[in-house]
């Protein structure tokens, strides 16, 4: 498996690790005395996400330009 699978699917098991955590955390929030700190769980994932997510934003862009770079050396 090359780089980018690796980061896609790392992408993908982030959002579901995410979501469990926002999920959780409206569960704790909800009880009578809620434990504060819970709502910072979530941000982890979500930065890790954040990243990977910028880096497979990125990819297509990337491609372009190396593409277009190749062509302008062959000439």
């Amino acid at each position: 498996m090359n780089w980018n699978k690796w980061v896609r699917q790392i992408h993908r098991w982030l959002a579901i690790v995410f979501t469990v955590t926002v999920i959780v955390t409206f569960v704790a929030l909800a009880q009578e005395e809620p434990i504060v700190w819970v709502s910072y769980v979530p941000l982890l994932p979500l930065f890790l996400l954040l990243f990977t997510g910028l880096y497979l934003f990125v990819l297509p862009y990337a491609a372009k330009w190396r593409t277009a770079r190749r062509t302008r050396a062959e000439r």
